[in-house]
């Protein structure tokens, strides 16, 4: 738990101390890239602080699944178009894709306890 919100603490940090950097990788068809860069910052700080809260794990852990959702296609964008991220290898912007669902098979299993609990209290 504490790795997760300690990656989206650190990616929401990011947003903002490399904010230039995010607003670069944003696809060109989607506007407003500043204030989208400022919004997820902002949703993986809550995301990343809501896990380690138990009374809101399960609905930072499903907005935490949101985000990498709908950042995915940033990701997808800087893979083809390697050119606009001189100091990135090409071959990592490709690898890290993949690892997307993982990161989102990471916050699944880190609210499973809260899923679980929730099933069972409904059911009862």
């Amino acid at each position: 738990m504490l790795v997760i919100a300690t990656f989206f603490i650190g990616g929401g940090i990011a947003h903002f101390a490399l904010m230039d950097f995010f607003v670069m990788a944003m696809p060109d068809y989607l506007g407003y890239h500043k204030e989208l860069v400022i919004i997820s910052g902002v949703f993986e700080l809550l995301g990343g602080i809501g896990i380690l809260v138990p009374q809101t794990r399960l609905l930072a852990g499903y907005g935490l699944i949101a985000l990498i959702i709908a950042v995915y296609p940033a990701n997808v964008y800087m893979a083809m178009h390697p050119e606009l991220y001189a100091d990135i290898p090409p071959k990592f912007l490709y690898i890290r894709l993949p690892f997307q669902f993982l990161f989102v098979w990471f916050v699944w299993f880190a609210i499973f306890p809260e899923r679980a609990a929730r099933k069972l209290t409904a059911s009862a």
